[in-house]
């Protein structure tokens, strides 16, 4: 397996799990402000490595918050740009450098492929947080995990 087959991989499972969060989102009377708050910024964070990938600007901020309807959209864009753009990429643009300035206004040069990487592995972590929100707010969070996934993408239930 080469390294854009686990990007790949890891693309497809960041749609499924971020859309898994939304569906639970979607059966609750309202959703809890914190867990709001630390998914907007995982979308958010993706939106913002496409752009710093594309070369153009970024629709949102680090910590913008969004409404559920907003969520929905942001999670159609970034979940599924961020795969094509793991789909499109060969060896010369996964070791492309990006030149950027972070939220901080420290200047960095970072390949695009670590970028990828770094954007699966940080939407598992705030995931990871929200689900811990929901259920400090007694609601049942879903499992997200990526075994999970692969699981159920191969037809098995545990």
């Amino acid at each position: 397996m080469t390294g854009n087959d686990v990007l790949k991989n890891l693309s497809e499972y960041n749609i499924w799990a971020n859309q898994t969060m939304l569906n639970v989102f979607d059966a609750l009377p309202e959703l809890p402000s914190n867990a709001g708050r630390l998914f907007s910024h995982a979308l958010n964070a993706q939106a913002i490595w496409i752009a710093r990938i594309t070369g153009t600007e970024s629709p949102v901020k680090v910590w913008q918050e969004h409404t559920l309807e907003e969520l929905h959209k942001l999670h159609q864009y970034a979940s599924y740009k961020i795969a094509e753009l793991v789909a499109n990429a060969d060896e010369d643009e996964f070791n492309r450098l990006i030149d950027y300035t972070n939220s901080q206004g420290h200047k960095y040069s970072t390949r695009v492929l670590d970028i990828l990487t770094h954007a699966f592995n940080h939407a598992t972590y705030h995931r990871a947080q929200v689900a811990t929100d929901l259920r400090k707010c007694g609601h049942t969070p879903p499992n997200t995990d990526y075994v999970t996934y692969v699981r159920e993408l191969m037809g098995q239930v545990y």
